[in-house]
């Protein structure tokens, strides 16, 4: 018994250390160039939390943004009767793209010579009750959503208004991880799935960003309760803008 002991310890020593060095999400995820809109009050009640960098990089939140060192992501979690923004009736917690290392919001344009790439590793781990909506990912421009990673019910697709839907997976298990790319560049918009190139559709589109995470689609008028929530668990994510010449080279 006594010869085992230093084994035993040893192994939980270095399970102490694995789980202290991704304790944070920003020792996951690089967030350096993000800003997250959390479902709860801000300075001002009618508007959600805001964590802008620097502060982001120090920031976790048990309930809404915080890592789960079993599956090495960081976890994203909005309850229906979370606090909104101006522009939506459902909550959300949710990165969105910034510039000059988080100071400014990322504003790009599908034509302006540059490829502007977002990869993820993720996973929708949980919908709510009565209106089983969740979206992953977006592209946004300056005026609305020009494209999501959407999940209704067990069909995992990609909306773009007002346009046809692009179908992924149509039996989609919560909890199963998955890789999305998104591409914009010469006024088109690509995006794939676990590998496959599923959409190359042609949009001119201005005041473009990023955003990834968990944005509920569902409130307590569409008949859940308040407590009831979706959640998006992020394993990877990278977002990167090149010239087109240089990647085409």
């Amino acid at each position: 018994m006594t010869r085992h002991f230093p084994t035993i310890v040893v192994v939980l020593a270095s399970t102490v250390v694995l789980l202290s060095a991704e304790s944070l999400p920003s020792q996951l995820l690089d967030l350096s160039s993000w800003k997250l809109t959390l479902p709860t009050p801000g300075k001002n009640e009618n508007s959600p939390r805001e964590i802008k960098q620097p502060d982001l990089q120090k920031f976790s939140d048990p309930l809404h943004f915080h890592v789960d060192p079993k599956a090495r992501a960081v976890v994203f979690r909005a309850p229906c009767g979370g606090t909104t923004t101006k522009g939506s009736s459902y909550p959300r917690s949710e990165l969105r793209e910034m510039s000059n290392k988080g100071r400014d919001r990322a504003s790009w344009a599908t034509n302006d010579g540059f490829v502007h790439t977002m990869a993820l590793r993720v996973a929708i781990t949980h919908t709510p009750k009565v209106k089983k909506h969740v979206v992953c990912a977006q592209i946004h421009d300056s005026g609305d959503d020009l494209m999501m990673i959407r999940l209704e019910g067990s069909h995992l697709f990609i909306e773009r208004k007002p346009h046809e839907d692009v179908t992924l997976v149509r039996d989609y298990v919560l909890g199963t991880p998955f890789d999305v790319k998104i591409e914009a560049s010469g006024s088109r918009v690509k995006v794939w799935h676990d590998g496959k190139k599923k959409m190359d559709w042609e949009v001119a589109r201005e005041g473009c960003y990023f955003k990834a995470g968990c944005y509920t689609q569902s409130n307590p008028e569409k008949g859940d309760a308040a407590e009831s929530y979706g959640e998006v668990a992020i394993h990877r994510l990278e977002i990167l803008h090149a010239p087109a010449s240089i990647v085409e080279d």
